[in-house]
């Protein structure tokens, strides 16, 4: 329950995590959101209030309290058991499109490439990828724990629907330029909000729901300047699938046009 204490530490220490700009409050929704509202299906309330907050300066928008979370209660009340009916697609169907997506843009590549899934889930897209001949491995912190030393490095690292439920996103785009080749590629969806969420309009877009996690929502230009911490250049594919890069590697060039 949000308390009048933590309400005035979200009022006192809201700086944007990208930039550090001012990032006021923006608007309040029910913990109980969630994207299944996209179709017409609405959990009962949970009477827990969830604040976003925006950067003036960047447009990251944010749940600042949620940010502060520990990954056990994100396990209890979030990735519980309950998490199919807000997503329902992220057992079978996400990852068998994705790993197809991989396949059609990627698939003459395959000696070339050493990939690693991150944020991964159960596995499901490395595991048709790798049944296809890649050398593919799967990561998620909620299901393998703390990210292996010797792991090594990827020259195609790849994370879907991962950007959109990290509380730190700067520990989330230094762990992949740690994983990344200095000539690798990262591909990664989320949903951009340019056009979709501003300052003094109430936050009702579908994706903006605490249920699923959603709790880091990016546009276009804070995705730039996460980038840019580590060097990387951004390209966008479409509004959902993006790219970051310090140099396009040779197998990628005639794949991948920057827009």
């Amino acid at each position: 329950m949000t308390t009048t204490a933590s309400m005035n530490a979200i009022r006192s220490s809201a700086r944007c995590p990208v930039c550090s700009g001012d990032a006021p409050l923006l608007d309040v929704v029910d913990l109980n959101k969630s994207c299944e509202e996209l179709h017409g299906k609405f959990l009962p309330m949970a009477g827990v209030p969830v604040y976003y907050s925006i950067c003036d300066g960047c447009g990251f928008c944010f749940a600042a309290e949620l940010h502060r979370w520990s990954i056990e209660e994100f396990s209890t009340r979030i990735y519980n058991d309950d998490y199919h009916l807000v997503d329902p697609d992220y057992l079978e169907v996400r990852p068998h499109a994705n790993a197809q997506m991989l396949a059609t843009t990627f698939g003459k590549h395959v000696l070339d490439l050493r990939h690693l899934d991150y944020g991964g889930g159960n596995g499901v897209l490395s595991g048709e990828l790798f049944a296809a001949g890649w050398d593919s491995t799967s990561y998620d912190p909620f299901v393998d724990g703390p990210l292996r030393a010797d792991m090594g490095r990827f020259n195609l690292v790849t994370s879907f629907e991962v950007f959109e439920h990290v509380p730190d996103v700067d520990h989330l785009i230094s762990t992949l330029a740690s994983l990344v080749e200095e000539d690798g590629l990262i591909v990664f969806s989320t949903l951009v909000t340019d056009g979709i969420i501003a300052r003094n309009q109430r936050l009702q877009w579908w994706y903006a729901s605490p249920r699923n996690g959603h709790i880091s929502l990016f546009s276009r230009r804070s995705l730039v300047l996460l980038g840019e911490r580590q060097g990387f250049q951004l390209g966008s594919f479409n509004q959902n699938l993006h790219a970051y890069w310090r140099k396009i590697p040779p197998w990628a060039v005639d794949i991948f046009k920057p827009a």
